[in-house]
């Protein structure tokens, strides 16, 4: 967050920040020490620190070390979630030691979120300037802070707020404005605690060390359960560990990202709440969780999706919903934040998702894809299945219509190849559960429908002049989601009709190993402006040219995949031809695609290297 031309604090780069959290909710704290983003006391709550998409009115916590010619840098302690922002200068050399502490029962939801932030410096002398300036519900409710001895009250209407550990005088109105000067060996905890239940006091030497040994002892613990010991297991790791900070311990459900209105085009409209779960995410979350040996973690996933499903279905089943909050409700009413400037001025600023209510046919797919996935842990049982039944009668029925797709496009509905890809999926993984166990089910209906899907993506999706599966029939656009086609089994990945879609996806979409979703001039999407190349879809890439074979291209494309994330490997949703990072940040979906990847080429090249 560094002071622009006009003395003002400019917006810091996306992928400026690294993450921290405690498996309820996160912060994403940036390079030069402020805490951008935090939402209390879940993913979806309101904001309490929002200076991402509103410089004054969002609200930050900083601590940043004073001097000239100061170079600052930031890591994570070692296979932990907690961050190190280092500040280094002739005159010392000082860190901000940023964590969340994990609940011993982190399954429990719970009001109170606590952000520690230890200050010390190792060499010479350093100020540290310290502001905090909460701004609660969004930057819409007031608030008034009284200071005591050991620390600040912040109070809102049905809101509070404690600042532990900074002295009487450190208010400047009604936020936090003070220094402290350390010299080396000493250190100053502080503690940001929402709804504390007591008066702000001191944190103790004890207390803060137990704190830091207890969650480094509690990240390292759950990474020792890593079974991947492939080429790129930094990235790897951290990539787990992203999902991991990103999953809603109580209920199980994975948030698409941790924040919300970050633009997919400076100064654009594309601008999204992604903290929800998509039914979407559900099989690649499965798989890639399931692939590193985290099986509590992937079957707790695999149960909320599995109760999403059967939840809705009633005596008139219908479609899906496609994403839901993370306690399992459907009401995501989407809303402007008008008085926000939006990041970088782009506006409008969303909370909420309007494309909640949309019909997208491909999530049949995923659901059933992680429900085959879990039936290895934890089969369906009767009810479920029953239901599940009448999911697939009302698909039997429905899959032959247009969708607005699995890139939620606002232009209208259209027959998206990939729909059609994956309500195949849906009845084929349905055929398996039923033959497998068997389950009562109208097997000759559902083979019925899954052939005629299938007829129909050989056929009429499939453009002969342009030698490719096209993102819908009668279009020559080629679309990045078909890169999944052989991953589900729809096609061999030697067929040549996908090798010859698979060039047509690189000479159309690719871009020294970025890869567009689409062309949204040649297909409009009912939105203005233009979008980064999607993260997502890179790592999808890599995964098809693994399974086409061709390795020494899918390796070369991660390896330059690696240099695209941020300075501690992590991904926001999308990435501009300039290298920079773009949207919500970050994107579990990346990630999951990211360790699917690695585990896929690690296995390719490792068979290689013993003919």
């Amino acid at each position: 967050m560094d002071a622009d031309a006009h003395g003002e604090q400019a917006f810091p780069e996306i992928d400026d920040h690294g993450m921290i959290g405690d498996l309820q909710t996160v912060a994403l704290v940036s390079d030069a020490g402020s805490i951008d983003w935090f939402c209390a006391p879940r993913f979806d709550s309101p904001s309490v620190f929002a200076s991402l998409l509103d410089r004054e009115k969002g609200g930050y916590f900083r601590i940043h070390a004073r001097g000239e010619r100061m170079r600052v840098k930031q890591m994570y302690f070692p296979q932990t979630a907690v961050l190190i922002t280092r500040f280094m200068s002739e005159g010392g050399v000082g860190e901000v030691i940023d964590f969340m502490p994990v609940a011993d029962e982190p399954t429990v939801a719970t009001p109170s979120r606590t952000i520690v932030r230890a200050v010390r410096v190792v060499r010479g002398e350093l100020t540290f300037h310290v502001e905090c300036r909460p701004r609660f519900d969004y930057g819409r409710r007031s608030y008034t802070a009284r200071a005591s001895r050991h620390g600040v009250l912040f109070e809102a209407d049905g809101m509070s707020a404690a600042l532990h550990g900074v002295g009487e005088d450190a208010l400047d109105g009604d936020d936090v404005d003070t220094t402290i000067t350390l010299s080396a060996g000493e250190r100053r905890l502080l503690a940001f605690e929402t709804e504390p239940t007591g008066e702000p006091r001191e944190l103790g030497r004890a207390r803060g060390n137990r704190l830091f040994r207890d969650t480094v002892a509690f990240w390292r613990d759950w990474l020792s359960r890593s079974t991947y010991t492939g080429r790129w297991r930094e990235a790897v790791e951290r990539s787990a560990m992203v999902l991991k900070l990103l999953q809603y311990a109580p209920t199980g459900a994975l948030v698409a990202a941790p924040t919300a209105a970050l633009p997919e085009q400076l100064g654009g409209v594309r601008n999204w709440d992604y903290r929800y779960t998509w039914i979407r995410d559900a099989s690649f979350s499965v798989s890639s969780l399931l692939s590193l040996g985290y099986t509590e973690e992937a079957v707790s996933f695999m149960l909320w999706v599995g109760d999403r499903v059967v939840e809705q279905v009633g005596e008139d089943s219908g479609p899906l919903k496609i994403m839901y909050r993370i306690d399992g409700s459907s009401d995501l009413e989407e809303l402007t934040l008008d008085h926000f400037e939006g990041y970088a001025g782009s506006t409008p600023v969303h909370v909420g998702n309007g494309a909640a209510d949309q019909l997208q046919l491909d999530i049949y797919g995923e659901a059933l894809e992680a429900l085959a996935v879990g039936e290895r842990f934890r089969p369906l049982g009767d009810p479920g299945w029953t239901k599940l039944r009448g999911i697939l009668d009302w698909l039997a029925e429905n899959w032959d219509q247009p969708d607005e797709g699995v890139w939620e496009t606002r232009g209208g509905r259209k027959d998206f190849t990939y729909g059609r890809i994956m309500c195949w999926v849906a009845f084929d993984r349905a055929i398996r559960i039923a033959r497998d166990r068997g389950l009562p089910a109208p097997l000759e209906r559902w083979m019925a429908a899954r052939d005629a899907i299938y007829e129909q993506v050989f056929t009429r999706c499939w453009n002969p002049e342009r030698k490719a599966f096209t993102q819908y029939p009668g279009t020559d656009v080629v679309d990045a989601i078909t890169l999944l086609m052989p991953r589900v089994g729809m096609i061999s990945p030697q067929d040549p009709k996908w090798l010859s879609t698979l060039d047509a996806i690189g000479d159309e979409l690719v871009s020294d190993s970025l890869v567009y979703r689409y062309n949204p001039a040649a297909s409009p999407d009912g939105l203005p402006g233009e979008e980064g190349t999607f993260s997502l879809c890179s790592f999808f890439y890599v995964m098809a040219l693994t399974d086409a074979g061709r390795l020494d291209e899918a390796e070369y494309a991660f390896e330059k995949m690696l240099t695209y994330g941020n300075h501690v490997g992590l991904y926001a949703e999308e990435i501009d031809p300039s290298g920079l990072q773009l949207g919500n940040f970050p994107q579990a979906f990346t990630h999951l695609a990211l360790i699917r990847a690695a585990n896929d080429l690690d296995a390719a090249l490792a068979a290689r290297s013993r003919r």
